[in-house]
């Protein structure tokens, strides 16, 4: 048993787009929010929380809408189509609003920007559990957490396109000192990289073919279900996997607790504490990206040998002292510690690699594959619930406190999701990995 690598590429395309959306959302919005409107960190917060409030509801009903569609291209591909085509309309007015209010502030132009923003965050939210789900019901169990890595890889480098575009559109000597910076270019690129990838999906995946033959592989492996299936064959947890599954979900949401308000507060941070703007911070995130995507598939591949819930351990304990180390690199007055900074994202890169590439598949492995998508909702319900305090509680803390409380905040919350992930003990499943020449037979294309 070996995994399509060229059929994940292809699924994960979906993915890439979605990636490299948010990363913009969250660098960008909240500069957007506080320099041209105006905001105060607490506001611009609850703002930034929103689109997890939509997706805390609207991720889990998707999933099971799609769970339950039945289409010509598939029950996943047309919630990926019409929810990508709606997101690339709207992505392009944000900028037109932003750079009309900074000529002539009027509150009819802040409205008309919060109302495109609501309904552009609906249109991502139609399509992302679907789009995580496809994954899953093209792969059989034991390859999921070596799929997911390169799923997690192709969303690393549309967040990498991102990064290295901002970097070299908005280095600080282009933005040092202006009153309003036009962001327009950024938002064409990320809808014109969505546009693509989807394009690229439409012509080349075959969702229903592919999810087929994966159905005929399961079904040769009865020992890989852990659910109790109803009639209609959806799934019914036992307590012993219900009570994993749980403690599962509360390491999700612990650890975006961490991750979430570093991505929303960092380009905040450097420029209040740290004298240093959105080039930099910007650059920062693009050594954790690479740390990320050098680590991918290395994460799946140790998983196979150690197994996920060890894997994640690794990699939360590592998420924390990484946070930890952050916080005396930048509060330290050196200049030249800075460079240290940029080991040290790169490491938390490497970390989430870990994390990441496991978690998603322990979860729709105590589910059944009719459930992929409802169960992809849960766990995107665990880390949207998370991402709709965090962003709020961190800037309150900022604010009330210091600036430099965020990375001690991240630190304590990445720490408690390492004692939960301790709670889990299934979703353990492995493929048992190939020695000598026979591993380069699974490179499938």
């Amino acid at each position: 048993m070996k995994l399509n690598y060229k059929r994940t590429f292809l699924s994960g395309l979906a993915f890439l787009a979605i990636t490299a959306f948010w990363q913009m959302y969250d660098n960008v919005l909240p500069l957007i929010l506080g320099n041209t409107f105006h905001l105060s960190e607490s506001y611009t917060g609850m703002i930034m929380a929103s689109d997890n409030i939509l997706a805390l509801f609207l991720l889990p009903l998707f999933g099971y809408f799609s769970d339950n569609t039945k289409t010509r291209i598939g029950k996943r591909m047309p919630y990926i189509f019409f929810g990508t085509g709606l997101a690339i309309i709207l992505t392009n007015l944000l900028p037109l609003w932003d750079n009309s209010y900074a000529k002539d502030p009027s509150n009819t132009k802040f409205i008309s920007f919060i109302i495109a923003l609501g309904i552009l965050l609906i249109a991502m939210s139609i399509f992302r559990s679907p789009s995580v789900a496809l994954m899953p019901d093209i792969t059989p169990k034991p390859l999921r957490s070596q799929g997911n890595a390169i799923i997690n890889l192709m969303g690393a480098l549309g967040g990498i396109l991102y990064l290295i575009f901002s970097a070299l559109m908005y280095p600080e000597s282009k933005t040092q000192g202006l009153d309003h910076v036009n962001y327009q270019p950024l938002f064409i690129f990320i809808s014109a990289l969505m546009f693509v990838s989807i394009g690229l999906m439409l012509l080349t995946v075959r969702e229903p073919k592919w999810s087929k033959e994966n159905e005929e592989i399961e079904k040769e492996h009865p020992e890989w279900d852990l659910t109790k299936k109803t009639e209609s064959g959806h799934a019914r947890l036992s307590g012993p996997v219900l009570v994993s599954m749980l403690f599962l979900l509360a390491s999700v949401a612990l650890w975006f607790f961490a991750y979430n308000a570093l991505t929303t507060w960092f380009t905040s941070y450097c420029s209040t504490l740290m004298n240093k703007q959105l080039g930099f911070a910007s650059t920062c995130f693009l050594i954790t990206n690479v740390g990320a995507i050098i680590c991918f598939i290395p994460a799946g591949l140790i998983a196979s040998r150690i197994g996920r819930k060890k894997t994640i351990l690794i990699g939360t304990l590592s998420f924390s002292l990484c946070f930890v180390f952050a916080y005396f690199i930048t509060t330290g007055g050196s200049e030249g510690a800075l460079f240290t900074m940029y080991i040290d994202f790169f490491i938390v890169g490497a970390a989430w690699a870990l994390i990441n590439v496991n978690s998603l598949p322990m979860c729709v492995e105590m589910c059944s594959g009719a459930d992929t998508g409802k169960f992809t909702g849960y766990y995107y319900t665990a880390s949207m619930s998370a991402q709709i305090v965090t962003p709020v509680l961190a800037g309150f803390l900022l604010k009330h406190i210091s600036y430099k409380i965020l990375f001690p905040y991240a630190a304590i919350f990445a720490f408690l999701s390492f004692l939960t992930m301790l709670g889990v003990r299934h979703g353990d499943n492995r493929a048992k990995p190939e020695k000598g020449l026979a591993a380069f037979e699974d490179m499938d294309i």
